[in-house]
């Protein structure tokens, strides 16, 4: 029985999303609530291991193997750390899930949306977030922040022009128009200390903040 909740931070590359569920994760927890903060690929010791195959550059990954990969890393997750966290009443923060799936595999990699879905279905068990935060952000000013924060470093994502983080954006801003009771639009361009403000809002019908 699923008594706990499942919110999911999503956007483009530099976006906020690490920092923001951080913040967020800092304040349930000093309201004394029970926080797993998870990231994704990630969060357990095979996603931990998939992650570099996923992330750093060198190791060429074609559009299919890239989709097997993340949803590898997401059925580990949902099965070890997501559902026995949910059944025991904590609140789950997730930086990155489902919808980056779509966003990146589908809206940028062009592969077939129904297939990308249904193998999605299956890894994540069906597990769908109350609450998702997609941090919408211009790719530019993305890319601007990446290099301001990491000197000109990048991993294998990053490297990818511009044109394919329109389209991840443009992907995103759909399935959130779809989706509009579960996902809530932030505008990422703003002061951190803003889109918490707009990110408490978001999450207030969900969870106790203090």
């Amino acid at each position: 029985m699923r008594k706990g909740t499942l919110i999911t931070f999503e956007g483009i590359e530099g976006a906020g999303k690490s920092s923001q569920l951080e913040l967020l994760a800092k304040q349930l927890r000093s309201a004394g609530r029970n926080v797993s903060a998870i990231r994704e690929p990630g969060g357990t010791e095979l996603g931990e291991g998939i992650r570099p195959l996923l992330k750093e550059k060198g190791t060429p990954v074609c559009e299919k193997a890239e989709l097997l990969l993340f949803l590898a890393s997401r059925a580990q997750l949902v099965h070890e750390r997501i559902l026995p966290a949910l059944a025991e009443g904590t609140i789950v923060l997730c930086d990155r899930y489902s919808d980056s799936t779509l966003a990146y595999q589908w809206g940028a990699r062009g592969l077939p949306i129904q297939l990308v879905k249904e193998l999605d279905r299956f890894a994540a068990a069906a597990c769908v977030p109350d609450r998702t935060i997609l941090l919408d952000l211009p790719p530019e000013e993305g890319f601007r922040r990446i290099r301001a924060a990491r000197g000109g470093l990048s991993d294998r994502f990053e490297e990818e022009p511009l044109a394919f983080f329109q389209k991840v954006r443009a992907a995103y801003l759909q399935i959130a128009r779809e989706n509009p009771q579960r996902i809530a639009i932030v505008d990422g361009f703003r002061s951190p200390e803003t889109v918490q403000l707009a990110v408490n809002a978001a999450v207030k019908e969900l969870v106790t903040l203090s």
